[in-house]
């Protein structure tokens, strides 16, 4: 059998014989993996450290003025006539105290100390939240919590390149009203581009993605702050007291105008997701000293603009400006908007990778970018996803107004699943008082609540994209897990234990022939299924034997000193057992040929490595519904092979058919 990251983690052997890498002596007692590493966001605050947040964290919501307000402002306009000056500071208000709430209090103030091991992201804070948990059952709802969220997380990352780009091209309509006939064409056109330039990796533009951002919210802040000037009685916006006048005096209206409102604060999973590439105080200064301020002032600047001249409401932030600067603003928009994509896009193969090490998703093919950055990779299947995801929704929605119906479901059915881990790691691993806990994180629950329900009116509009698409990735992650589990299952019970084989070895008149032999395994403590298929046919068995076990942990990282456990079965057959983290891809070849240095002689050209290919089938009493076995069997069927995935060299393989009913 093939040990895959679809099950080496539920294969998980007991550490009971490990030695780290030790050639000598008896095996050393258990030993605990995956105990967290400490000082991995202890990197100094520099300049490059904070162009590079700027650069990738704040591009979603950077962008959000773009078209988060005039949204906001025309489910006002469209409900009873052009708001007036006291509608419109509530409005500003609403915006304000949400990034105030959500972003700046909930997320960089608490969620962002929720690290696990310096990572963040849904993934990792459920990891966490599992860590810490007691039960099967509370662990399993857990990991449901943060599948969901994944898969919202997704859906975010398609719909954002599409609002992101749409929004941004629809500025050229401003100088040019007959423009208006070449978006469409425009945003396809800069898509495809974004998409296809994915396999060449961010590192090579990443160092221009920081100083454009720069610009972006200098220029956005000074904007904002010259027509705050013309009009400084929107500053009184800043008072929760406008936001509660709106609320209370728009009753239903303004629970509508919640579902636009929350445009204002999507990317701020970004601030926790991309925690482990530049560490929690870049992200916390670039926000409070720079981000939070520029955006701040565009919004009440926009706010000012449409007191002042209410016909600006037809696109605030591009009539900010003289009109001169309209066309350099919308070539500068573009590039932000861009920017802000590429970040949803980088995070998604973050995620999808995790997922796949995991085992929730099917292997795929990890291409790295960057020799010395292992963070940087590419998956040209889910890449391709995405963008005929996005494609899909620029054509069917038309317009960037359009699209934010579809766009709030995300984000703020992420925003629930976040809470809901937070609550759990808050109390049991930094040990909050438990009223504390839900009266901190339950409140923001409500509030993201309150927050998805204005969204959920929106699902015939377009809300139904995400709900539908999460609801789908949800089912191919459960599917592919439990047809996993069944395998490993059928595994077990048919077959030999290792002691016993090695029992029988001597005895047996096995021809031994010169050469090494690595054997894949998910079992440890079994013998590799392909070892017996190739002894029943071959009938021989190499001088030099390794059983070699994919480990993948809950948890970023593996610990230093315990990438790999090794022991000596019998003279020349050893167990190896390679630890992974689920921010890590695995190299196989490099992995054991650094055995050297603990005083195994492996030389990659020499060893063969034995992998089984299964056939799949269904059982006399199958434990799997029928339409769910097909499903599994077409993602097994497209499952980028393990000999690729662990890197392992095509021309060194081995593969034996074996045959598995479930």
């Amino acid at each position: 059998m093939t040990a895959s990251s679809d099950n080496t983690g539920a294969a998980a052997a007991s550490p009971a014989f490990a030695r780290d890498a030790t050639p000598t002596g008896g095996p050393a007692p258990v030993k605990e993996f995956g105990a967290d590493q400490k000082g991995h966001l202890s990197g100094p605050v520099g300049l490059a450290a904070l162009m590079g947040v700027l650069g990738v964290v704040y591009g979603d919501i950077g962008t959000s003025p773009l078209y988060a307000l005039r949204s906001t402002v025309e489910v006002v306009a469209g409900a009873h006539h052009t708001p007036d000056a006291v509608e419109i500071l509530g409005i500003e208000s609403l915006i304000f105290w949400s990034l105030i709430l959500i972003v700046t209090i909930k997320y960089v103030m608490l969620v962002m100390r929720a690290d696990h091991n310096g990572e963040g992201g849904i993934i990792a804070l459920m990891s966490l939240a599992q860590r810490v948990s007691i039960g099967a059952r509370t662990k399993s709802f857990l990991g449901f919590v943060g599948i969901a969220g994944a898969c919202l997380f997704f859906g975010d990352g398609m719909i954002t390149p599409a609002i992101s780009v749409l929004s941004a091209v629809e500025g050229a309509e401003v100088s040019v009203p007959a423009a208006g006939e070449f978006v469409i064409p425009i945003a396809i056109i800069i898509l495809i581009a974004l998409f296809s330039i994915q396999g060449y990796g961010t590192g090579r533009v990443g160092k221009v993605f920081g100083p454009i951002m720069l610009l972006w919210f200098t220029t956005i802040g000074v904007l904002g702050l010259i027509e705050i000037v013309h009009q400084p009685g929107v500053v009184r916006a800043l008072v929760p007291y406008y936001a509660l006048r709106f609320i209370v005096a728009h009753g239903v209206l303004s629970f509508l105008a919640l579902g636009s409102v929350v445009l204002s604060v999507t990317g701020a999973e970004a601030l926790y997701a991309d925690m482990g590439h530049f560490g929690r105080q870049p992200i916390r200064y670039a926000w409070l000293f720079l981000v939070l301020p520029c955006l701040v002032l565009n919004y009440l600047g926009q706010g000012a603009l449409i007191i002042s001249h209410p016909a600006a409401l037809s696109n605030p932030f591009f009539l900010l400006g003289p009109r001169w600067i309209q066309f350099p603003l919308l070539i500068l928009s573009t590039l932000a908007t861009v920017i802000a994509s590429q970040a949803g896009i980088s995070g998604g193969f973050s995620l999808c990778r995790q997922l796949i090490q995991l085992g929730y998703f099917p292997r795929m093919r990890i291409t790295h970018t960057n020799a010395e950055e292992e963070g940087q990779i590419y998956l040209p299947d889910f890449n391709r996803f995405l963008m005929i995801g996005a494609l899909l929704l620029v054509i069917a929605f038309r317009s960037s107004n359009a699209l934010a119906s579809a766009y709030g479901i995300a984000v703020t059915g992420t925003f629930m699943c976040t809470c809901a881990l937070s609550l759990i790691v808050f109390h049991r691993q930094f040990q909050w008082k438990m009223w504390a806990a839900v009266a901190v994180f339950g409140g923001f629950f409500v509030l993201d609540s309150i927050f998805f329900a204005s969204n959920a009116l929106k699902i015939p509009q377009g809300g139904w994209v995400p709900v539908m698409l999460g609801i789908w990735l949800t089912l191919l992650m459960t599917t592919w897990k439990r047809g996993r589990s069944l395998i490993m299952e059928r595994q077990r019970m048919d077959s030999l234990p290792v002691a016993s084989f090695l029992a029988r070895l001597p005895q047996s008149r096995t021809v031994r022939v010169p050469g090494l032999a690595v054997f894949m395994t998910a079992t440890p403590e079994f013998v590799p299924s392909c070892l017996l298929h190739n002894l029943k046919h071959n009938k021989v068995l190499h001088d030099h034997v390794l059983f070699v076990t994919i480990q993948n942990l809950d948890q970023p990282e593996a610990d230093r000193g315990h990438r790999v456990a090794l022991q000596e079965l019998a003279p020349h057959i050893y167990r190896v057992i390679l630890r992974y983290g689920f921010m890590e891809s695995p190299n196989l070849p490099r992995a054991l040929e650094d055995l050297k240095a603990n005083g195994l002689d492996f030389d990659p050209l020499q060893a063969s490595y034995f992998t089984s290919r299964e056939l799949i089938v269904r059982s006399a009493v199958p434990k799997m519904a029928a339409w769910r076995m097909s499903l599994f069997l077409l993602m097994a069927r497209n499952a980028t092979p393990a000999t690729e995935f662990f890197r392992i060299p095509p021309d060194r393989v081995v593969e034996l058919g074996v045959r598995i009913a479930i």
